[in-house]
């Protein structure tokens, strides 16, 4: 099941904890193994936008790694959607378990293409990002 979210940037820095709550509420995978089960923290991806690079990230991803998340920032190659789309595809093809994919501005519009089909992609997150109907 894909969410999305709409968080406007300026509330980026009291929304990480509510990020963290959407990610744990729609992703239902659990790792069991012979003696316990727990439910598996996603891997949080995030893409940049147009006018930006992934250190735009850096206060977000700090936060996120305290709380324990893997958080992966792959670079925007910025050269179209479509191409753009395919790159972040084939990269979200490398993380193993669910992910929650979070996109800013352009990002948006990259982030929806590049989760089509990919079942590990288990939420989008749009931060003041474009959301494509």
């Amino acid at each position: 099941m894909q969410l999305p979210v709409n968080i406007h940037r300026h509330k980026v820095g009291l929304t990480l904890a509510g990020l963290a709550a959407v990610a744990l509420s729609v992703v239902p995978a659990v790792v069991a193994s012979a003696h316990t089960s727990a439910f598996a923290k996603p891997t949080i991806v995030l893409e940049h936008g147009a006018w930006a690079d992934g250190s735009s990230w850096d206060g977000v991803v700090s936060r996120l790694q305290a709380d324990g998340y893997t958080v992966d920032v792959p670079p925007n190659p910025l050269r179209g959607p479509d191409s753009d789309s395919a790159y972040l595809s084939n990269f979200l093809k490398t993380v193993p378990g669910p992910i929650v994919l979070v996109g800013h501005s352009y990002g948006g519009f990259v982030t929806t293409d590049a989760a089509t089909g990919n079942p590990n992609v288990k939420a989008l997150v749009y931060v003041d990002a474009y959301v494509p109907t």
